[in-house]
């Protein structure tokens, strides 16, 4: 059965409402989707959207920190918040899916229709929209966006994975694209609505990967990439003949600024002095320290807790130290979770799943996660690694040490340090810088990866774990990966459901993930700024936000 939004429910589909525009909204379909809870969990997620007044003001350049340099700005290539905060402005997507109900609706897609296995997706085109280089944004431009995604591979570390087992894409007409797959793939729908998949001009799709990075890039968003310097600055200036925002978006035409100059700005305290003292805007980045200083000023707090993989630490199990199962195993029940609560930002909890509560289809992993030292020291003692004369244990004339390099603003690291001393295991830190992680990380250099990542589907648990896939842990194939390819191809909600639960349960057994903190974006603006936002997957959105003079 081809199911449409134009089915009724007896079909076991929904039909779209009539939006404010008189134009249809389709509903969420996405698979696996409980949508009464992921309206409580995501309603609740929204903590304090800045405010909107009555008469939004054109004009003026946004001043914006970031707390690192992007590197590379094209929004199909990186997976990190700083520079997809910077593409979510430059391109569009096809759909767009709503922060509080997580619902699917149109953007530069007036309508599609999926069929009934997920195999097929088709969705007819909003005319007129074109890139900002002059060029038609139609069905030949989204199919070569597409299958120049899957072409860059591992470069587009999220857009080749949403689209894994892309069997053809055919454009029937000029507005009309049809997304074949090989297999069903559940989670097609939404990822459709975010950056990664984004949109850019055939030109730019032309140019090298490394081009792309360093600023050539042209898609059909509201804004355009003025310039890039690293660790410097990154300019947008508006573009003045868009009019094709989301279905989602507070008013039509083109954005109210004239342009966003983003500041990277790396120390967190000159971030908040930086914006007390009205000389920067937003602070996309504030740490758990300066939330009171911010707050006493009486400047708008942002903060909405990001949906997918909370911060957690990945081993490397082709090298020693990682391959050894009771090691990992220890790590998960060697560290003391609510004691990290208490360095937290308000906004952030300790973590008690795999999944963060906001992510669909999440289940309360506590249990696993509880904290138990004599159990990791049985383990370690079981496995032969006996305490040295410092504490530290050894096997073999090995150090049970664990190097950890990483380049996130966080504060509890140090914490997980100390209580993993306790048990014998030397975890050494060392703040570093991302384009150094991301390089040692794909050459496999890594002992331990830490990351979140953020996505509002389960389906990230696939794209990060899966043995013929990313394998974050470069592990051999087992069990679970069965059980994860099942979880992508099933329409049926409570058997994805308990799919995506047994994924989890043995991913933390087997210690293939150590999860420590579930995520929240934190960022604070002057009292002048109005109508900033987070998108669904908790990054800022810029096109109704003004100053107010």
């Amino acid at each position: 059965m081809q199911c449409s939004e134009f089915h009724n429910r007896a079909d076991g589909c929904r039909r779209a409402p009539e939006t404010a525009a008189g134009k249809k909204a389709a509903l969420p379909r996405l698979p696996g989707f409980r949508l009464t809870t992921a309206l409580l969990l995501l309603c609740g997620a929204v903590l304090g959207p800045t405010a909107m007044a009555a008469t939004p003001q054109a004009g003026g350049t946004l001043r914006v920190a970031l707390d690192g340099d992007p590197q590379c700005v094209d929004p199909q290539q990186p997976g990190n918040n700083t520079a997809l905060n910077i593409g979510r402005q430059i391109t569009d997507s096809l759909t767009d899916q709503d922060p509080k109900t997580g619902a699917i609706v149109p953007w530069l897609a007036t309508r599609w229709k999926v069929e009934d296995d997920s195999r097929s997706f088709t969705f007819v085109l909003r005319e007129g929209v074109t890139f900002a280089d002059g060029s038609p944004l139609d069905a030949d431009a989204v199919r070569a966006n597409l299958e120049g995604i899957v072409k860059l591979g591992a470069r587009s570390s999220l857009g080749s994975t949403y689209l894994a087992g892309l069997d053809r894409v055919d454009t029937p007409d000029a507005h009309t694209v049809v997304i074949r797959f090989k297999d069903a793939n559940a989670q097609f729908l939404q990822a459709t609505s975010t950056m990664s998949l984004g949109l850019l001009s055939k030109a730019t799709l032309a140019k090298s990967p490394e081009e792309r990075c360093q600023g050539q890039v042209v898609g059909s968003g509201p804004f355009v990439l003025q310039s890039f310097v690293h660790n410097q600055a990154v300019k947008l200036k508006r573009r003045d003949d868009y009019a094709w925002g989301s279905s989602l978006a507070a008013h039509p035409g083109r954005a109210w600024l004239d342009g966003i100059e983003f500041r990277v700005i790396p120390e967190s305290g000159v971030r908040t002095g930086s914006l007390v003292s009205r000389q920067i805007d937003v602070n996309t980045s504030v740490l758990p320290q300066d939330e009171k200083v911010l707050q006493a000023q009486g400047l708008p707090i942002l903060a909405r807790s990001n949906p997918g993989l909370v911060y957690s630490l990945y081993p490397q199990e082709s090298l020693p130290i990682g391959g050894d199962i009771a090691v990992r195993r220890a790590l998960v029940k060697g560290i003391n979770r609510p004691e990290l609560q208490t360095i937290l930002s308000q906004y952030q909890r300790a973590a008690t799943s795999l999944l963060a509560q906001t992510t669909p289809l999440y289940i309360d992993h506590t249990a696993d996660l509880a904290y138990d030292p004599e159990g990791a020291i049985k383990l370690l003692d079981d496995a032969g690694w006996k305490p040295g004369a410092d504490g530290i244990r050894v096997k073999n004339g090995q150090r049970l040490t664990i190097p950890l390099e990483y380049w996130q603003s966080v504060t509890y690291l140090e914490l997980v340090q100390q209580q993993l001393r306790a048990i014998g295991i030397d975890l050494q830190l060392k703040k570093s810088v991302i384009g150094q992680v991301n390089a040692k990380r794909d050459s496999g250099q890594l002992a331990l990866q830490f990351y979140n990542l953020t996505r509002a589907d389960p389906d990230i648990l696939r794209t990060v774990f899966l043995s013929s896939g990313r394998n974050v842990n470069f592990r051999q194939p087992a069990e679970v990966d069965d059980i994860l390819a099942r979880s992508a191809t099933t329409l049926d909600t409570d058997t994805r459901r308990k799919l995506v639960d047994q994924a989890v349960t043995l991913l933390l057994r087997d210690g293939h993930a150590i999860p420590l903190v579930e995520l929240a974006t934190v960022g604070a603006t002057g009292k002048n700024v109005h109508g900033l936002h987070y998108e669904a997957s908790s990054r800022l959105q810029f096109f109704d936000t003004w100053i107010e003079k």
